[in-house]
């Protein structure tokens, strides 16, 4: 050992006769060289800050919810002329426009803000009233009509998810209605015991009945689309005939094609009581939200209908079963939808029900369903803003003397938009899904072709 290496107890790796030097801690090994270690210039790391602010702003505009939110942006637009066209100023002041156009202008203006404030009162909050209670109620009756809305988008979400186009939401709430009432008709129970069970046979009615369009689709190939169509209309004549025969479902000394008042016992409660129409109904569909959730991001059969709906060949070619997981997907969308429909027996349509207790909910839950991209956090939120207009439009119909048929309007527009997503990004001027604007992507393509 030589004497330099006596003082030096770190020996220093060499290869052959050149020594190497081995840096000990971030910018050691410029020290060593004598050179100071230099941060970025400011201005690069602006630069570096600036371009992922529009990196990310790039992408939150280039994603789905932008188009969703466009969508209702433009369908709100079409409405405010539809209004402007209806109201009976406008028109009169439309007739000398070209001599005082500004009474035209302000006469649209009063229209349009007029009505959107009684939506606005029937649905959220009702400013004219004099107490709390009062003024909130009208938040309370959007979240019952969206409590169903909710549950019922979730099926089809879910079905949409797995590559499934299910529109036999009416169907299923139907069975689930028709299990649901019969449990809680003809089997006496205590509450809540009552109530779950009746619940539960509501979830295994709509399970069963669109477990039969997925068994259709996944062993004879019948499409989905024509089998949810038929035994919509299968359910609907069943159900009339049920709640219109005497000793089947049919009220008691009725000459009325409905059934007797669901018993107290088989209820789901109201939450906040007095003249709030929110029930437990509501805090069932967040869970269901929840479960949808965990079932599509933390299941294994949640990836198999994920799989299955990107590419049904390549899941096979994996290992799954894609005809069982077609039958799976269908049976726990019916579970989510049938939900809806044991909501409506048990805590909105309480004094009986007949053949239209769907309310058109099964159809409605196609729109909450596109609208909220087929996610569960989306669908909550699409269901609420649905029950909103729903709330809000009788509002509208009797302080403005507006036609509810322009609130029907709006949301089948929404439908449209959220269907022709190019034309949406075209006229708000969005990135395209790969987060280049359109004019460069154009200028791209033209390029690549060249």
């Amino acid at each position: 050992m030589t004497e330099n290496e006596r003082h030096d107890p770190k020996p220093t790796p060499t290869t052959g006769d050149t020594p190497l030097e081995v840096p000990q801690g971030p910018g050691e090994g410029l020290a060593a060289m004598g050179e100071p270690v230099k941060a970025p210039p400011v201005g690069i790391r602006e630069d570096e800050d600036a371009a992922r602010w529009r990196d990310a702003l790039r992408r939150v505009a280039s994603g789905g919810w932008a188009v969703s939110v466009g969508a209702q942006v433009l369908a709100i637009l079409a409405g405010s002329v539809l209004i402007a066209f209806t109201d009976e100023t406008v028109r009169e002041t439309a007739g000398y426009f070209f001599s005082r156009p500004m009474d035209t202008i302000n006469a649209i203006t009063d229209a349009v803000w007029s009505a959107y404030l009684a939506l606005f009162r029937g649905a959220i909050w009702d400013f004219r009233q004099d107490t709390f209670a009062a003024s909130i109620a009208p938040l309370m009756w959007t979240l019952d009509r969206a409590t169903p809305l909710i549950a019922a988008g979730l099926g089809i979400a879910l079905s949409f998810r797995a590559g499934l186009f299910n529109i036999g939401g009416q169907g299923q709430m139907l069975a689930a209605a028709v299990t649901a009432g019969a449990v809680a008709l003809f089997v006496p129970m205590p509450f809540p015991l009552h109530m779950i069970v009746a619940v539960i046979a509501g979830l295994i009615g709509g399970a069963i009945w669109s477990a039969i369009a997925g068994a259709l689709k996944a062993y004879t190939g019948a499409h989905e689309v024509i089998s949810t169509i038929m035994l919509n209309w299968i359910a609907y004549y069943a159900v009339s005939y049920l709640v219109s025969t005497p000793g089947l479902l049919q009220a008691p000394g009725s000459f009325q094609p409905k059934t007797a008042a669901t018993p107290v016992s088989a209820q789901m409660p109201s939450l906040l009581g007095g003249n709030y129409r929110v029930h437990f109904g509501f805090i069932l569909s967040l869970l269901a939200v929840a479960l949808m959730w965990w079932i599509l991001n933390r299941s294994r059969i949640g990836l198999h209908y994920r799989a299955v709906g990107l590419n049904p060949v390549a899941a096979n070619a994996a290992g799954i079963d894609v005809k069982r997981t077609t039958v799976s997907v269908m049976a726990v969308a019916g579970a989510f939808v049938g939900l809806a429909g044991a909501q409506q027996v048990l805590g909105s349509v309480t004094s009986g029900f007949a053949a239209d207790v769907h309310s058109g909910i099964g159809f409605d839950a196609l729109t909450v369903a596109l609208l909220g991209r087929s996610q569960p956090v989306g669908v909550l939120f699409a269901g609420i803003l649905f029950g909103a207009f729903k709330a809000g439009g009788a509002t509208m119909q009797t302080a403005e003397s507006i036609p509810i048929e322009i609130v029907l309007v709006i949301q089948s527009l929404i439908v449209l938009f959220i269907a022709a997503p190019p034309l949406v990004r075209a006229i708000f001027r969005l990135p395209q899904p790969d987060g280049k604007p359109a004019r460069r992507r154009r200028r791209a393509t033209k390029e690549v072709a060249a």
